[in-house]
């Protein structure tokens, strides 16, 4: 069940653990007004992988964000023909 906050006219705060179908509007336990629910962000924690850019990179895009490509991360060691090279 959900947790809803409320707030009444006279600006006490409070929680009430309640259904789906519960009002929005409802009696200030405090002094008896009128309370509204207060509608807020929901909590939201991401675990696990495949929640950021860096997390399982579509095939065959490469680095194209920072404008390089996978290639060009692969530089051919001294002394040794690049890669291709005397294919014919």
């Amino acid at each position: 069940m959900p947790i809803y906050e409320y707030e009444c006219s006279q600006g006490h705060h409070y929680e009430r653990m309640e259904g789906f179908d519960a009002p929005a509007e409802q009696i200030c336990p405090d002094c008896g007004d009128q309370a509204w629910r207060v509608l807020s962000l929901p909590v939201v924690i991401f675990r696990g992988p495949g929640f950021y850019s860096t997390d399982n990179p579509r095939p065959g895009r490469g680095n194209e964000e920072s404008g390089k490509s996978s290639d060009a991360s692969e530089k051919p060691k001294p002394g040794l023909p690049p890669p291709g090279a005397g294919l014919s």
